[in-house]
């Protein structure tokens, strides 16, 4: 059995909470980013998080946001961790965590083994490898080899290829939004699919 984590992002209704809550990922996350078509207002994810599971520890992706309306939507919605998507450089995550008292994960588009090296030095409490803000697709996996941090993999994940991303990179988690969605909205037979090969790999 595999001791990676999972996280589905982009959750936007009380019926994508209940499927998280049937299938029992780690992590769930919500978009923040205002031009992405999976953006949620904070005061909605208030009424989500509380219907979470315990379990489930609810993450908030913002990119490049100013950093007074990031500490207000991280108050106003009651995410957990505050995940960075943008050019956020290590004295904005640091006044991010100690403005919100937040743990939180950067992401880096990881285009060559010199930025794997970069995020590894990152102030962040965890981070991310994407190559791009919910563009779905995969990348070269192999520049991850001899990765020093615990590290969460997105990008172009779906069923099909969740147990063989644990079984070649053994990542702390892995990071899924449309890869268990069926014409943009989460598909609970994707989702428990997913699950059930990264547990299994």
């Amino acid at each position: 059995m595999s001791d990676t984590k999972i996280k589905i992002c982009g959750l936007r209704s009380e019926a994508d909470v209940k499927l998280v809550n049937a299938y029992k990922p780690e992590y769930c996350g919500f978009i923040f980013w205002e031009p992405s078509k999976r953006y949620i207002a904070p005061e909605t994810v208030r009424g989500l998080v509380s219907l979470l599971d315990a379990d489930i520890t609810p993450v908030g992706v913002f990119l490049d946001e100013d950093i007074d309306k990031l500490v207000e939507v991280v108050i106003t919605s009651g995410v957990a961790i505050v995940q960075l998507h943008g050019k956020e450089d290590d004295a904005y995550i640091e006044a991010v965590k100690e403005r919100t008292g937040k743990k939180v994960i950067k992401s880096f588009k990881p285009a060559s083994a010199e930025d794997v090296r970069l995020a590894e030095k990152s102030e962040a409490d965890m981070i991310m490898f994407d190559p791009g803000a919910g563009s779905g697709k995969t990348f070269n996996w192999d520049i991850l080899a001899g990765c020093t941090r615990d590290y969460f993999l997105a990008g172009g994940l779906e069923p099909g290829n969740a147990s063989l991303a644990v079984k070649t990179l053994k990542p702390y988690a892995l990071d899924v939004s449309s890869g268990v969605e069926t014409d943009g909205i989460k598909d609970g037979k994707k989702i428990e699919e997913f699950i059930k090969n990264t547990r299994n790999a």
